[in-house]
């Protein structure tokens, strides 16, 4: 069985080569970007999706708001960075909500994970 220590490693390694490939696709042009799927917004689903599954097993003691706040301001910054003339991509408020319920429907499995077990280590109060 691999060490957490390399297990970590090897997650932070995607992660970080996931990052590196979402951020090259958001400023290469459209005809050198990788489209996943015809229709944008799944595009940007699957992408930010994907990148916070990684974002957790990367960093696994990072608390899930703080990384879903970064997360979605990444997804805001790059909607900027594809503003701007040189560019030459379009900038869409739309993708960026994709991206933020990416990150929320990633994350809601692992909360209510937690809220389970909040409950059941709390079931001796609640039952009174």
């Amino acid at each position: 069985m691999p060490s957490i220590s390399l297990l970590l490693r090897v997650a932070r390694l995607a992660f970080f080569a996931a990052l590196t490939f979402t951020l090259y696709s958001a400023v290469a042009p459209p005809s050198h970007a990788l489209q996943l799927t015809p229709w944008d917004k799944a595009t940007h689903f699957i992408a930010f999706y994907v990148l916070t599954g990684l974002a957790v097993a990367a960093f696994p003691k990072r608390n899930l708001f703080v990384l879903a706040a970064l997360l979605s301001a990444l997804g805001a910054l790059i909607e900027i960075v594809q503003g701007l003339p040189m560019v030459h991509r379009d900038r869409d408020f739309w993708d960026w909500v994709a991206d933020t319920l990416a990150i929320s429907s990633a994350l809601a499995p692992m909360l209510l994970s937690w809220w389970r077990g909040q409950v059941r280590s709390g079931q001796k109060y609640i039952d009174k």
